[in-house]
């Protein structure tokens, strides 16, 4: 063959329909063992591929879940892909990833795309996009959305208790006699970044210690922001001796600043993360953090995808943080 064969020219071979030749592709319809051999015998002598998008749309579907994601080369968005990969597999559809780097104007236009791509059902990661966008989506095709909540789709949105994890992760740090606690929240132009601190703020005042603005930076979770934010901390010459950081990225921007200034962890202060991500077991010393199921939460949209996709009940599990404990965190020392 020249030229890609075609289920026409399958047929020809074959002496059979064109017909014939889509049904044993589809293998929907029940095909004579004789024609079904012949047919077989040509796909396997021609290494024939078919054209599964073209299948897809004739069958009203791309075999096609977009992905809008926010840091296509993040770690902890890794998790989550392996997740939504794993959700998938087996499934008659594939990831298609399109990034919008925490701008309104990119994720529109990384939506859009995978709207014009033909996307059977969208998985949402976080974002800055107005609910009334995605309202408008979500009455045209099945969405799931991971980290965010909706209005009026919340049944669709998959999250965990970030409120719960802030307070988590300041308890032990209280726990273990601390009293002077800094924070370096994300970015709080976002909901899990207002979460985390809120929950931080709580088990402050729970164990009545008072709340202070000055052992408060804001970062963008990424790891520079957490250098920088540790470096005006301790700039500002505030004394605290723990500090809870909202994720493990920017926790390790912290150690570095504090290794630079010739500060001991956990000797001098203690330090704790969130999200757990992978290499948080190897850094020196081993990060305690709260751990969040990222991989459990990708495999659970893309299965909620599929479900709404074969118009099968949708039942979203509750996620819950878990307190990870490692070696940066110890008891307080006078």
């Amino acid at each position: 063959m020249t030229k890609p064969a075609t289920i026409h020219d399958i047929a020809r071979e074959a002496g059979v329909s064109a017909s014939t030749v889509s049904r044993v592709l589809n293998g929907t319809v029940p095909v004579a063992e004789n024609k079904r051999a012949a047919v077989l015998d040509v796909i396997n002598r021609w290494n024939y591929r078919p054209n599964v998008v073209a299948q897809g749309l004739a069958r009203g579907r791309a075999g096609v879940i977009g992905v809008l994601t926010q840091a296509m080369f993040s770690p902890f968005y890794g998790e989550i892909y392996q997740g939504i990969e794993q959700g998938l597999h087996g499934s008659a559809f594939h990831p298609m990833f399109a990034s919008g780097n925490w701008r309104t104007a990119e994720e529109t236009t990384a939506l859009d795309l995978l709207l014009q791509r033909q996307a059977d059902g969208l998985i949402v990661l976080w974002g800055t996009l107005p609910d009334q966008q995605l309202q408008q989506v979500a009455g045209q095709r099945p969405l799931i959305a991971i980290g965010r909540s909706i209005a009026g789709f919340e049944r669709q949105c998959l999250r965990v208790d970030d409120v719960q994890g802030g307070y988590q992760a300041t308890r032990h740090l209280i726990d273990l006699g601390h009293r002077r606690i800094a924070h370096i929240t994300g970015l709080l132009a976002q909901q899990d970044a207002r979460d985390r601190r809120e929950g931080y703020l709580r088990a402050l005042a729970d164990a009545g210690l008072p709340a202070e603005p000055q052992l408060v930076v804001e970062g963008d979770f990424a790891e520079q922001s957490g250098l920088l934010a540790m470096q005006a901390l301790l700039a500002r010459a505030a004394r605290f001796t723990a500090i809870f950081v909202a994720n493990d990225q920017m926790a390790y921007g912290a150690r570095l600043a504090l290794y630079r200034y010739g500060i001991r962890v956990p000797d001098d202060i203690s330090i704790i993360g969130f999200d757990d991500q992978v290499g948080s077991a190897y850094t020196t010393p081993p990060l305690t953090t709260v751990r969040q199921p990222t991989q459990a939460m990708g495999r659970a949209a893309a299965q909620a995808i599929v479900r709404m996709l074969n118009d099968e009940p949708l039942d979203l599990p509750t996620f819950a943080t878990e307190l990870i404990i490692r070696e940066s965190t110890a008891l307080y020392r006078n």
